[in-house]
């Protein structure tokens, strides 16, 4: 997923190690994905989307 964000904002993800399960994306320090609020992963294009609204 983040080689799919890179590629489409040109720009590389920070990636930060975490435990239990959790799964979140964040822009700009605003929350736009947290998998254990939704009870799944988000697929690449939802992000991609998600990402290209803020």
């Amino acid at each position: 997923m983040a080689e799919a964000i890179e590629k489409e904002f040109g720009k590389k993800p920070e990636l930060i190690k975490s435990g239990g399960g959790v799964f979140e994306i964040e822009v700009d320090g605003e929350l736009i994905f947290s998998k254990k609020k939704e009870y799944r992963f988000p697929e690449h294009q939802e992000i991609i989307e998600l990402v290209r609204s803020r």
